[in-house]
């Protein structure tokens, strides 16, 4: 790995942080490597908003060499929505040309007294004043800083008007549409008066050994290009899923309290492309183009929306016109705002007025009836702005919730607003959700593929009953491991590609001896050390708790989801005793500390 660079915004001094051997052995990259360089930083007394705050951006060894589906990098620090662990993951082009800068990563501290983006042209530096690009929204700010930089090659990573408004929820946008969008580490960015990141390199790729990767990285390309996963996604992109989901019950509507929606069949991603569907879109050399790009009435290309977009702006308000969500979508990316936490906080409104617990004297007169799109455009309007009933959304759905007294009618855990993969349709979710280091999140481990049959046997990942409970604790536990190694390297969890195909590549990379079983015990390791930095931070007995909602059967479910809730309580129990963690508070055991090498790692119990 190459170096990581550092940079203090309060001073604008620079300094280089060596990645050693040792690290990558224990840690590969991406955000198993941060926590491991963030541990000591991250306090509870820590504020996520100040100049002492961190913000790392980092790649892994895989990153940028063609191959699969390695164009991605994270951003990790301190969540301003949880308080906790902070992840987010990003596609597009941007990490890939930070790698070719000569630099794996970004370690930014301190803050600017003055709004301005920050350019890396291979090893220079320069600091630029942003004060014009002040509240521009994402898309027009990337094409500002190209255009004031003159020269091609450059991508740029920014921060819209809600980040600069450090709404714990906003995000950091790069290459027209790739976003880092859960955890609010926008705001972070915000909080330092840095609008912009641009980087541009032309430094080779490191790989220990190029021939032998070469070979190796053409053959799974081949083969991820013919996986039946990877043509639906290229075909139909994430969306492609989701009238499979909507007959499993995996796609909650209604603020997760309904099951049947007959609209929910136009949000399919055949109904998109029977429509409008103009073309795809990949990242860096990703032979999978999972990314939409679509036409409207208007004829102008827009970037398509994917699937948590969809049902979030979609089934989840009882919004049936994939035309308005795109435009929905389209707002909260060029604001700056997550979409998930976005749609599922105005979620959370629309089910508190029906319930009577809002009224138009709390909504600034606006009515919150499900299915209204023109009052949902004025919710994100008003949130990004922090203006009237905005101000008090502009804080996600568990303050929302607190201020009318209906802490339980949130459908958030830890802080986090939960995706639209309900754990009512595949159980595994709701243990995944529990126990996610960075709140509710399918990306640490995205069980319901395995729900639906995606299986590795070879590193002990099988299926089990869609509907389970306990027994299938230890397989959750083994994916959430598999999935931590691939937010590690860093891979698209799209990339359907087996376990040693894996290791192959990894070895080819670094030139070390990593076989699948020692990458599943790099997984774990890391996967444990986010939980000590949580409990660092304050979580203990109580925090791994599933929203009412999901403790709840459907209402309107039939057959075998009907009556159904997951049994959580046993499913937590097994799982805590398959990590080896406490079980009255689910803290890592001394020697399942001492197993994993962790000993240096002190936890604040």
């Amino acid at each position: 790995m190459q170096p990581i660079l550092e940079v203090n915004l309060s001073n604008q001094k620079t300094a280089i942080l060596a990645i050693s051997d040792t690290w990558t052995k224990e840690y590969l990259g991406g955000a198993s490597l941060a926590a491991y360089l963030l541990y000591n930083d991250l306090t509870r007394d820590l504020e996520p908003l100040t100049p002492e705050s961190p913000l790392l951006f980092l790649t892994g060894p895989l990153t940028g060499t063609i191959g699969p589906s390695v164009g991605r990098f994270v951003v990790c620090g301190k969540s301003p929505a949880t308080h906790l662990w902070a992840e987010s993951n990003c596609g597009g082009f941007w990490g890939v040309e930070l790698r070719k800068t000569g630099y794996d990563g970004l370690l930014i501290r301190g803050a600017s007294e003055q709004p301005i983006y920050l350019v890396i042209n291979n090893g220079e530096i320069e600091f630029r004043n942003a004060q014009d690009l002040s509240q521009m929204e994402t898309y027009k700010t990337q094409q500002a800083i190209l255009d004031d930089l003159g020269e091609p090659g450059y991508h740029v990573a920014v921060i819209g008007p809600a980040g600069e408004n450090l709404i714990p929820y906003s995000t950091i946008l790069t290459d027209h549409g790739r976003v880092a969008g859960r955890t609010g580490l926008g705001a972070v960015m915000g909080s330092k008066k840095l609008k912009g990141i641009a980087v541009r390199g032309n430094n080779p790729i490191p790989i220990a050994n190029p021939e032998k990767y070469e070979k190796i990285r053409s053959e799974i390309n081949h083969e991820l290009r013919m996986d039946n996963q990877s043509q639906v996604l290229r075909a139909l992109g994430t969306a492609g899923v989701a009238d499979y989901f909507d007959y499993l019950g995996l796609m909650p509507k209604k603020y997760y309290h309904q099951s049947n929606y007959p609209g929910a069949q136009n949000i399919s991603g055949a109904q998109i492309a029977e429509t409008i569907l103009s073309g795809v879109k990949a990242c860096h050399g990703c032979v999978i183009a999972c990314g939409r790009v679509v036409k409207l009435d208007d004829e102008q290309k827009r970037k398509g929306p994917e699937y948590e977009t969809l049902v979030g702006f979609g089934p989840n308000l009882l919004i049936d016109d994939p035309k308005e969500i795109t435009l929905l979508g389209e707002m909260c990316d060029r604001f700056g705002l997550d979409t998930i936490s976005t749609s599922n906080t105005i979620g959370l409104a629309f089910h508190l007025y029906e319930m009577g617990l809002l009224t138009v004297k709390d909504t600034d007169n606006l009515e919150l009836n499900w299915g209204n799109v023109k009052n949902t455009k004025l919710l994100i309007e008003k949130i990004v702005k922090k203006e009237g009933f905005g101000e008090l959304l502009a804080h996600g759905s568990k303050t929302l919730a607190e201020a009318y007294n209906a802490e339980e009618e949130a459908v958030q855990v830890n802080g986090l607003e939960v995706p639209y993969h309900d754990p009512r349709g595949g159980s595994g979710m709701a243990l995944v959700y529990v126990t996610s280091p960075r709140g509710a999140c399918h990306n640490q481990s995205d069980y319901f593929f395995v729900e639906m049959g995606q299986s590795d046997e070879s590193i002990g990942i099988d299926v089990y009953d869609r509907l389970g409970g306990a027994e299938k604790a230890g397989n959750i536990a083994k994916h959430q491991d598999w999935r931590t190694v691939f937010n590690s390297l860093v891979m698209c969890s799209f990339a359907h590609v087996g376990a040693d195909d894996i290791a192959s590549l990894v070895q080819a990379a670094t030139g070390f001896e990593l076989d699948k079983i020692e990458l599943m015990r790099m997984g774990e390791r890391a996967w444990n050390l986010k939980r000590m930095i949580n409990v660092n931070l304050g979580i203990g007995s109580g925090y791994d708790d599933l929203p009412k909602a999901f403790q709840i059967p459907y209402p309107d479910a039939e057959g075998e989801l009907k009556g159904f809730i997951p049994d959580i309580n046993n499913m937590l129990s097994s799982y805590y005793q398959v990590r080896g963690w406490s079980i009255d508070k689910g803290i890592p055991s001394e020697e399942k500390i001492e197993e994993l090498g962790l000993k240096w790692a002190k936890t604040s119990t």
